[in-house]
């Protein structure tokens, strides 16, 4: 998700987001300690997507 993306939206729905892609993180990790992932560039992706809605939730909210 592009920071512009990110930028239009409202800071309720960048909290739900936010939630919902760090749950989405947290499940991949579990699985990459289980067994490895096929795509392991995606626990990346969502770590700095992660970043970019918490970036953008505080620009918003000072």
């Amino acid at each position: 998700m592009k920071a512009a993306d990110i930028r239009n939206l409202s800071v309720e729905e960048i909290k739900a987001k936010l939630a919902e892609e760090q749950a989405n993180y947290d499940s991949l990790k579990l699985t990459n300690a289980v067994s490895p992932v096929g795509n392991p560039i995606g626990i990346r992706d969502l770590r700095r997507t992660i970043a970019r809605l918490n970036t953008v939730l505080n620009e918003k909210q000072s």
